[in-house]
């Protein structure tokens, strides 16, 4: 099983913290409540203040609502211009020659998708750190409280690929494309349509199958699941290296635990569906099913 390794352990980076190199990112956000009537699936809050509150030693903090989304969609967190993320990264201090970590509190998603983010620029010096704050702290290790003073700003140069976002079009193509799997990472119930989505109709794109991101790790521990146990979540909804992988969930972020574990296993031919039912659902003229 050919596996690819961009996860690093809570022992790993403990070695490595004091290394010039290291960029340490808290990339938390949080989904409150909106409020009745608004239309709007989600508040979306920062996680700054519970970064200010405890993090990592010498982490930045990266918003990624505010200066890593773009703002000129109702949609949350759709992936902006490269001008704008070649900027944004420039600032938080990040280069072609930076050992980058990504973590976040309570689950990986966040991490993931910054992760994802930076893979689709060409950055491949990016690992998410496996468990996160959560695993970090239930170990005793230290952390630090208040503002960061933040990273020296460097030179963030893109180099693009294509095809690791994709958009609502080449998602309805794909449902009759014998060699793609479109993957849905929500939970079962949503993928069912069983109970009310907050993204408008309930239910999933036609065809796709079920692995929710939740299934890919411990619920206790935070860490990835074993990638053998990944391996076979993957496998048993029909999911094998000759099929182009289509991920997607409620707003583009959860589905990139599943792309995180795919990748680690080798495979290659991986894209987001970064709309994700936060697009699909409100779009009466794209099908929909539930049971």
């Amino acid at each position: 099983m050919a596996t690819q390794n961009q996860l690093i352990t809570t022992a790993e980076l403990a070695d490595i913290l004091s290394r010039p190199e290291l960029r340490l990112f808290d990339c938390t956000t949080y989904l409150e409540p909106a409020p009745a009537g608004s239309g709007i699936p989600y508040v979306v809050v920062s996680g700054r203040q519970t970064f200010e509150a405890g993090h990592l030693p010498g982490a930045n903090f990266l918003d990624l609502q505010a200066e890593f989304s773009d703002s000129r969609t109702a949609l949350r967190f759709m992936m902006p211009e490269v001008a704008q993320l070649e900027a944004a990264f420039g600032r938080h201090g990040i280069s072609a020659n930076s050992r980058v970590v990504l973590y976040s509190i309570g689950t990986a998603m966040w991490a993931t998708r910054f992760w994802w983010m930076l893979r689709a620029l060409g950055f491949e010096g990016a690992a998410v750190l496996d468990g996160g704050i959560d695993k970090w702290t239930a170990e005793g290790r230290d952390i630090e409280t208040g503002l960061s003073g933040g990273y020296p700003p460097a030179r963030f140069m893109a180099r693009p690929k294509d095809g690791l976002f994709v958009g609502k079009h080449d998602v309805l193509a794909a449902i009759v494309e014998d060699d793609t799997v479109i993957v849905n990472a929500l939970g079962p119930q949503f993928y069912q349509g069983l109970e009310p989505s907050r993204y408008g109709r309930p239910g999933r794109i036609p065809g796709s199958v079920s692995v929710p991101a939740a299934s890919l790790i411990d619920a206790k521990s935070k860490t990835f699941v074993p990638l053998a146990e990944a391996e076979a979540t993957f496998a048993a909804q029909g999911i094998t290296r000759a099929k182009r992988v289509v991920a997607y969930c409620g707003g583009g972020i959860s589905a990139t635990i599943d792309l995180f574990q795919l990748h680690r296993l080798g495979y290659d031919n991986l894209t987001l569906y970064d709309g994700s039912m936060g697009e699909w659902a409100k779009d009466e003229a794209l099908p929909i099913e539930t049971g």
